[in-house]
């Protein structure tokens, strides 16, 4: 841990810790999770943690430019899960409005 003070040591490996424990059970809920919403849900909140992971190992190690790739991976995260909801509901409508009193509009 060359960029940090020694005494933040304990902290940081505590929080690297439980970071890692909740990637495993957004994994767990993703491989487990009966609906669609839930496994876009479980795929985007680990995509978030990850963020996370890329931005605390950048500063653990001293390095600000990870910072950069945290931020281009949070778009990629944003426009994956956009696109595989828009995927979503136009191959399969059913899955995301179920509602079947709407117009040919789309609204109510």
């Amino acid at each position: 841990m060359s960029g940090v003070a020694s005494y933040n040591a304990p902290v940081l490996i505590l929080a690297l810790v439980m970071l890692g424990g909740a990637m495993a059970l957004a994994l767990i809920r993703l491989l487990f999770e009966p609906t669609i919403y839930g496994r876009i849900l479980a795929l985007n909140i680990f995509g978030t943690l990850t963020v996370l992971l890329i931005s605390l190992l950048g500063f653990v190690n001293g390095r600000p430019d990870f910072l950069d790739i945290a931020i281009l991976y949070t778009l990629i995260n944003f426009v994956g899960t956009f696109a595989i909801v828009r995927f979503l509901r136009t191959r399969h409508p059913d899955f995301i409005s179920p509602n079947k009193n709407r117009g040919k509009d789309g609204m109510a």
